[in-house]
């Protein structure tokens, strides 16, 4: 059952909840507001002739910081990772999704294309794949309200949480914006 406002604060009181830095504010009916960071990943285009998904790629993306005086500019059609300011930890019974806000969507921004789930045992900043569907450039503040992360009480607590050593867990901990490592698998 996707759990309320009462409940999320009820489960961030006793910790099973993490959400760093959260503001009264930003808790809705059911759900969390979460906001951009000022660091993104941006693919070079000519680096590489193809992605190989199954071999590390050095420089494939590049580090670009933004600010709210100089944002990033998302293109049509351009697809970078972006990072929320907010740490998220959740407790091995509760799982989490992060889902877009719909006024941005409506203006054709789409924060994760498969990646809005967040398992139970979750530490860290979330990595959202930001992607312009719109015709026009789209003005990316760091700061700004993103997205939306909902919590679901799960039936029991799950034996092998995100994390642990048998999970091979390849973004626990992650501190900020961060590429793919399928290349681990």
């Amino acid at each position: 059952m996707v759990l309320s406002d009462r409940t999320i604060k009820l489960k961030m009181a006793n910790g099973d909840i993490v959400v760093d830095p959260c503001d009264e504010a930003d808790i809705q009916p059911s759900s969390i507001d979460l906001h951009l960071s000022d660091s993104f990943e941006v693919f070079n285009n000519s680096r590489y002739p193809y992605i190989d998904p199954l071999s590390e790629q050095p420089g494939l993306t590049s580090p670009e910081s933004a600010t709210t005086t100089e944002p990033f500019v998302l293109h049509p059609g351009q697809f970078v990772l972006g990072s929320t300011i907010e740490r998220i930890e959740l407790a091995d019974d509760i799982v989490a999704r992060l889902e877009g806000k719909s006024s941005l969507g409506r203006l054709g921004l789409l924060i994760h294309s498969t990646a809005g789930y967040v398992d139970p045992g979750w530490r860290g900043r979330l990595t959202l794949e930001l992607s312009n569907v719109a015709n026009l450039p789209i003005l990316l503040v760091p700061g700004m309200p993103i997205g939306q992360i909902s919590f679901t009480q799960m039936t029991t607590p799950v034996d092998r949480p995100y994390g642990h050593v048998a999970l091979r867990s390849k973004y626990q901990d992650q501190t900020g914006t961060t590429p793919s490592k399928m290349y681990l698998n």
